[in-house]
């Protein structure tokens, strides 16, 4: 289904359709009266339903026997010809209408976009990441793996069958990543992020600002086809930028000297069994670990968590740290485990108490 996005929401479609359809079978009905009501003039002693037979007759074209003569009257006769030529043409009208819509695909188009209307309204403090390519598929990929809800914008129509056969179950809108209402419609006033990754530059820096300016709070990810955009992308609001050819040079250069730190880091992120990554808990100001320690989340009794390093309020960084480390507001511990190790320990440090972790981690690992 290729579809270019209309700049309406789901809602004024599905109207605009109904009110097509009503305006078509308002006509026919209309006409279906007018014969009736001629025949009933032309033929006074013939009953109505004689004159609504020769009216469908007429209007359908099949030719079966007229229950009213007409033969020796002109105006009959003038009346029928009339009928039929817009008759013919009203009917056809109906029925290309209803065809276009349900053939054609429009009709499946306007309630799958319902549908995801539907769906994204009730997200909050999801990821919206803009873009149909192969990299856009994979970031998205990656934070389904890590249990993040994802909201894609696809800006290639031709792209978009591919799009939602490699990311079955995703809300997926079909439209101009750098429009504010379609932003809006993917929910970014709720959003936790966005990530501009479309083909063009210019394009990601056109979403960058947008973004920023419908959301203040939301992290937001560029991706640039060169460095020397960096600056330009931060300056439109970005909170970091991704250089595809500067990542791959240093991939390769990896692979070269450190094959086996690279293997490493391939096989946490694509051992799907036991889905380790590595990933970060922010303590807020409300947290009830804060003026505790690091040795009371006991992250020993979380079978994969591994406390690599803390990012201290002033963007110090303490490389794994000690158990008698305390806790600090603005701290942002830097974790290795899976999804749901991650989520004991967030649920851990943000709970009303800090034991026992046990339970946390069982309950986090039946989400």
């Amino acid at each position: 289904m290729s579809v270019e996005y209309s700049g309406r929401n789901a809602d004024e479609e599905v109207s605009q359709l109904r009110n097509r359809l009503a305006k078509a079978a308002l006509f026919l009905f209309g006409l279906v009266c007018v014969g009736v009501l001629g025949y009933k003039i032309i033929a006074p002693e013939s009953s109505w339903l004689d004159a609504l037979y020769m009216t469908v007759i007429t209007l359908t074209t099949v030719g079966y026997g007229e229950v009213i003569d007409i033969e020796g009257s002109t105006g009959g006769r003038v009346f029928t010809m009339i009928l039929l030529v817009v008759g013919v043409g009203g009917a056809a009208y109906f029925v290309s209408t209803a065809t276009a819509f349900v053939v054609e695909g429009q009709l499946g188009h306007v309630f799958w976009r319902r549908r995801m209307k539907k769906e994204i309204g009730q997200l909050s403090g999801h990821y919206i990441v803009c873009g149909s390519d192969e990299a856009a598929v994979y970031a998205t990929q990656e934070l389904l793996s890590v249990r993040r809800e994802v909201v894609v914008i696809c800006d290639e129509p031709g792209r978009i069958e591919q799009v939602r056969r490699n990311l079955v179950d995703v809300p997926v809108l079909i439209g101009d990543p750098g429009s504010d209402d379609v932003l809006l419609e993917a929910g970014i006033e709720r959003a936790a992020g966005v990530i501009a990754s479309t083909t063009e530059t210019k394009d990601n820096l056109i979403i960058t600002l947008t973004a920023r300016q419908l959301n203040s709070r939301l992290r937001l990810i560029t991706r640039v086809a060169d460095v020397s955009s960096e600056q330009k992308a931060r300056n439109a609001g970005a909170d970091a930028v991704v250089c595809p050819n500067y990542s791959g040079g240093l991939r390769l250069a990896s692979e070269l000297v450190r094959p086996t730190v690279v293997s490493f880091l391939d096989i946490m992120l694509r051992d799907r069994d036991k889905n380790l990554r590595v990933d970060e808990v922010a303590l807020g100001p409300d947290c009830a670990a804060i003026g505790k320690c690091i040795d009371d989340l006991q992250l020993r009794d979380i079978s994969n968590a591994l406390l690599l390093a803390c990012r201290m309020k002033d963007g110090r960084w303490v490389y794994n740290p000690p158990g008698t480390m305390e806790l600090t507001p603005d701290m942002t511990l830097i974790m290795m485990g899976s999804p749901d190790d991650v989520q004991a320990v967030r649920a851990c440090v943000a709970g009303p108490a800090l034991s026992p972790v046990a339970a946390l981690y069982s309950d986090a690992t039946n989400l």
